[in-house]
């Protein structure tokens, strides 16, 4: 299945995308140019932020698949205290080591691997977990217990994908919307 187009961002420049919240509001964010690379637009990320609150201050985030690291570097703009971004893309994590020093946002814990094995190893409790795998693969049937295995009291999931996901018993549906071909979601433990 080909990738769902990423609505048009009108504030983005080729090459890249810029933090739209916290202290670091209007910082640009360099995009490498990789095949399959597409940063959350500033409109779902907009939407997102608006669903979790505008301050994380001190709260703990996972991002599966970081790409860009753009939600990672958003969080660490508004507060943030515990930023882990994995990719299994090595250049894509040194890109996002060099956008966090450049713009000040260390620290973030990066780590290169598979994004599913990586949460599966991590015993510390998670405030966010933002997910956003390539619209070609289907993790979710693994991937969505697991995260909420990992997340913290009143904890939250964002997942991105190219259609709406089936929610498992363990999870239940907070918000959702879809911009062009991206639906996204935000999901909480089942009970919370």
């Amino acid at each position: 299945m080909p990738a769902a187009p990423r609505p048009r961002d009108r504030n983005a420049q080729p090459g890249k995308v810029r933090i739209i919240g916290g202290t670091h509001r209007g910082r640009r964010v360099d995009v490498p140019p990789l095949p399959g690379l597409r940063p959350t637009p500033d409109r779902v990320r907009e939407t997102l932020f608006n669903w979790l609150g505008q301050d994380l201050g001190g709260a703990s985030t996972f991002e599966a698949w970081a790409g860009t690291g753009v939600l990672t570097l958003e969080a660490r703009s508004r507060g943030a205290s515990l930023c882990v971004a994995v990719d299994r893309n090595p250049a894509v994590v040194r890109a996002l080591r060099a956008s966090a020093s450049r713009l000040g946002l260390d620290p973030i814990e990066t780590k290169t691997g598979d994004a599913q094995a990586c949460l599966e190893g991590e015993v510390r409790r998670f405030d966010v977990i933002f997910a956003d795998p390539p619209f070609a693969d289907d993790p979710w049937p693994r991937f969505l217990p697991l995260a909420a295995s990992r997340l913290a009291p009143h904890g939250r999931i964002y997942a991105e994908a190219g259609h709406p996901l089936d929610i498992p018993p363990a999870l239940h549906l907070v918000r959702q919307a879809r911009a062009g071909g991206v639906h996204y979601h935000l999901l909480a433990a089942a009970g919370s």
